[in-house]
């Protein structure tokens, strides 16, 4: 791991490879560690980095009133750095909404989006009920990590049949070491962001990737992003759920690498 100083905190990430940055970002109740087969598979084209948000993995712990708005400054100020020249953002559930935040607050900053399983916000994306599930589950949550019962495999909708048994193993290694006040407030973040308003703005190239069986995140969430950022694709693997790159690391590099190498990604927007 290496480690840089943002502002106050201190954000841990890994790198891997040479060329064009390719930045991972990792969803909720994780950390950079479930990037491990990314990490050395787009190596052989990328510079690939994968940071932990703060909070989680070796990161610092972020104030409690963090919001998207905050984790996206802290990322923009991670990329600068980190040294990262206008990077691919490629994030997963949590981070593609902060992918999406990013853009959106810093636009200058980025290449191109890969959005998997992405919401603009629970609230601009989800019904009010549903939030508010969500949100009791990740408090609960964080109380039964404190005091030492949680069971990963109880989030509903992350763990399917299809996620082979060894990447089963190793994501419920990783979220059983998450840290309760983190996963706190990234639970009030995401519940509180409503990025709505802010698709239309979104001119970084941008490949939106669901599994026709997320039930997290389900397609009709990514049509719904795919009509609202201009020149947005969507492509929907099937048979695949909300973390359709541990269940298939094939299929998954097998949808994004394409976009990545595609004139459109890799000239990006231009930068004012």
């Amino acid at each position: 791991m290496d480690h840089v100083t943002v502002g106050d905190l201190t954000i841990a990430y890994r790198r891997r490879g040479r060329g064009p940055a390719l930045l991972l970002v990792h969803g909720a109740v994780c950390d950079s560690r479930v990037w491990r087969v990314e990490l050395e598979s787009f190596s052989d084209e990328f510079t690939v980095v994968a940071w932990d948000a703060p909070g989680c993995g070796e990161s610092s712990e972020p104030p409690d009133g963090f919001r998207m708005a905050e984790f996206a400054d802290c990322l923009a100020g991670f990329i600068d750095a980190a040294g990262l020249e206008r990077p691919h953002v490629l994030g997963h559930s949590f981070g593609a909404v902060l992918a999406l935040e990013l853009c959106h607050r810093h636009p200058s900053l980025v290449r191109s989006l890969v959005l998997v399983g992405a919401y603009a916000g629970w609230a601009g994306s989800l019904s009010a009920d549903e939030v508010q599930r969500r949100v009791a589950f990740a408090l609960a949550s964080a109380d039964a990590v404190e005091q030492g019962g949680w069971d990963p495999t109880s989030m509903p909708g992350l763990f399917s049949d299809v996620m082979p048994a060894d990447r089963a193993e190793e994501l419920v290694a990783v979220m059983s070491q998450i840290r309760p006040r983190a996963t706190r407030t990234m639970a009030y973040a995401l519940a509180e962001a409503d990025l709505r308003g802010a698709l239309a703005d979104i001119h970084a190239p941008t490949l939106l990737v669901y599994g026709d069986a997320d039930a997290r995140a389900p397609v009709e969430v990514g049509r719904a992003l795919r009509t609202s950022i201009p020149g947005s694709t969507l492509t929907v693997l099937p048979g695949l759920g909300h973390e359709c790159h541990v269940e298939s690391a094939e299929a998954f590099d097998d949808a994004i690498r394409p976009f990545l190498r595609s004139p459109y990604a890799v000239t990006g927007p231009s930068v004012q």
